[in-house]
């Protein structure tokens, strides 16, 4: 489902005579009514959302939805990421996610509908009582598994994120991405930190964008944008017209179809001649 207001659930603890905060797109508590061995259980059934945890004591227990039948979930710490680590906890097996670190990087994973799975919110112990919060946001998606090239792809151990795609991908990529932008490259520019190439684009026409990606003001009033993938893809610039396609992940475009756009006219049109084209597109 979209992103939306969550039914009540279980509730993060507050102080008392306080209103507590319910998990759903959003929520916030604090553990300062919390005993210190204690585990509050959560749901988290938007599609999208942000938690935090203010003065993080004992641990908080956050199951996930998602009816399809292979769901991606991401996670991003806001700001800094104190006074908790986050585990995944997949068939009773706890993986780190996010250590208590000044700027950990946004972690994906996958499950099947078999598998038993929840995130585990565990405070960290502290002498002091300094202002520490666990904030972080999420997207669950069920879409991400044909072409994740997202920045946490290694971690789902997916070596294929950097390979072009096959015809099928690119035909199904023009149908399903969040955003289909034709355009060439202006810049590539690299964060080492975050392992991100960051490409700008002068779009030449806009397909479809879920979001104001792309706005007004490149050269011959073109609009232009930032796409980003994975430093290891080892993007180059160079000179033609591309169809980007992609995904939206926290706010920002990823790629994960870009084949020049001479060659999807060709591969487009082929399949129009089969009737093998998942969808209608504007070819010219």
């Amino acid at each position: 489902g979209g992103a939306g207001v969550a039914q009540a659930g279980p509730r993060i603890a507050a102080p008392r005579g306080a209103p507590a905060a319910q998990a759903g797109s959003g929520g916030e508590g604090d553990g300062l009514s919390q005993e210190a061995g204690s585990v509050e259980q959560l749901s988290l059934h938007c599609a999208e959302g942000s938690l935090e945890w203010l003065y993080p004591t004992g641990a908080l227990r956050l199951r996930l939805g998602g009816s399809s039948p292979h769901v991606t979930a991401c996670i991003k710490p806001t700001g800094t990421f104190r006074g908790a680590q986050l585990y995944l906890e997949r068939e009773g097996v706890l993986e780190l996610l996010l250590p208590e670190a000044p700027r950990p990087r946004a972690r994906c994973f996958s499950w099947l509908p078999q598998e038993k799975v929840a995130l585990f919110l565990q405070a960290t112990p502290h002498p002091d009582i300094s202002r520490r919060i666990a904030a972080f946001r999420y997207e669950l998606r069920g879409d991400w598994l044909a072409r994740p090239a997202l920045p946490a792809a290694t971690v789902l151990g997916l070596a294929g994120a950097c390979r072009p795609c096959n015809d099928t991908e690119i035909l199904m990529a023009i149908c399903t991405s969040d955003f289909v932008i034709r355009g060439s490259i202006r810049s590539v520019s690299n964060d080492a930190e975050l392992q991100e190439s960051i490409i700008g684009v002068s779009a030449t026409r806009i397909h479809r964008q879920k979001f104001p990606l792309f706005q007004a003001g490149g050269r011959a009033g073109r609009p232009v944008g930032s796409i980003r993938t994975p430093l290891r893809c080892g993007v180059k610039p160079g000179p033609g017209t591309f169809l980007f396609t992609g995904w939206l992940h926290f706010g920002e475009a990823w790629l994960s179809c870009a084949p020049r756009y001479r060659d999807f006219q060709r591969i487009y049109e082929g399949a129009q001649r089969t009737r093998q084209n998942p969808c209608e597109f504007p070819v010219d």
